[in-house]
């Protein structure tokens, strides 16, 4: 996989936002770019300067994982940078392994699990955004999405980007736009050749600058726990806690279940009682088919 381009942008991203102050290196004279320069990366890495802007341009494919954690303290990459540098470099060497494809289907077990979480919103997506399984709580909360999907693939960086009542479904938007690209960029890193993400990724680029100023920052980010605020058409504003985890698929792979709950008692406990009433009563406003892109592709 030809990634060179990928692993240059992103090394010369997390380089332009460091200073030498920040590293503690001298400064003098006027700097013509922000940032650090290649052969100050190189001395912090222990590196020669040749080898590092060899390595930026996106050689990346034969060096030692001692060298790339020297990189990456270098440039003082965070758990998710130095987990997507790791993967820009497995995409960039040669295997013979079979390639494991992304998964647009769940085990019913796993729709057994969702169906069985009453009080928690739930929901399976995949790399690219798509939502591809629900329980009813997670359907009736993410209802604007359903709604602006139309029967076609549910997708939430496409309703994000692309439909004007995302600014009011949640409660910070630059925030949540910026999580859902971070989100995914790191699934891009880990499977270049998705070509869900690849369709999405220029689909949104050419309609949306939101999106496009987005992606081209390079930031990444592991999705695991912490709290989001929603401000439902129904229910109003719903501040609920996450859990995320990827879902083992056997041979595939790419598979995320998200679910969001309030603390016992709490007036977001409260809330989700009171959707999964109206999902009940309002069955028509939440149902219908869940249709991935990568189903389509």
């Amino acid at each position: 996989m030809d990634n060179r381009a990928e692993i240059s942008d992103f090394l010369a991203t997390r380089r332009g936002r460091l200073t030498p102050e920040q590293v503690g290196l001298p400064t003098s004279g006027r700097r013509r770019v922000p940032g650090l320069r290649r052969e100050e990366v190189a001395v912090l890495a222990g590196v020669s300067t040749d080898w590092y802007v060899r390595l930026e341009r996106g050689h990346i494919a034969e060096v030692s994982e001692d060298v790339l954690a020297a990189v990456a303290r270098a440039l003082r990459l965070d758990e998710a940078e130095r987990s997507h540098l790791d993967d820009l470099a497995r995409a960039a060497r040669p295997t013979r392994a079979p390639r494991r494809r992304a998964s647009t289907q769940i085990r019913p077990s796993v729709q057994w699990m969702l169906d069985s979480m009453t009080k928690a919103a739930a929901i399976v997506r995949t790399g690219s955004m798509d939502i591809v399984a629900a329980n009813p709580l997670g359907r009736a909360m993410y209802s604007p999405v359903y709604a602006f999907a139309q029967g076609g693939p549910v997708n939430i960086a496409r309703f994000q980007f692309l439909d004007p009542r995302a600014q009011d479904f949640h409660a910070d938007w630059p925030a949540a736009a910026s999580t859902t690209v971070a989100i995914m960029r790191t699934a891009a890193g880990r499977d270049p050749g998705n070509k869900a993400i690849t369709d999405l990724v220029g689909e949104l680029a050419t309609r949306s600058e939101e999106f496009r100023s987005r992606w081209a920052g390079h930031d990444v980010r592991l999705h695991h726990t912490g709290t989001k605020t929603f401000v439902h058409p129904v229910v109003g504003t719903m501040d609920l806690a996450f859990e995320a985890f990827d879902l083992p698929t056997d041979e595939l792979w790419g598979l995320n279940l998200t679910a969001y709950t309030g603390e016992p008692g709490s007036a977001a406990a409260d809330t989700l009682a009171m959707l999964a009433s109206w999902a009940v009563t309002e069955p028509g406003r939440v149902s219908g088919p869940v249709t991935s892109q990568d189903e389509r592709a």
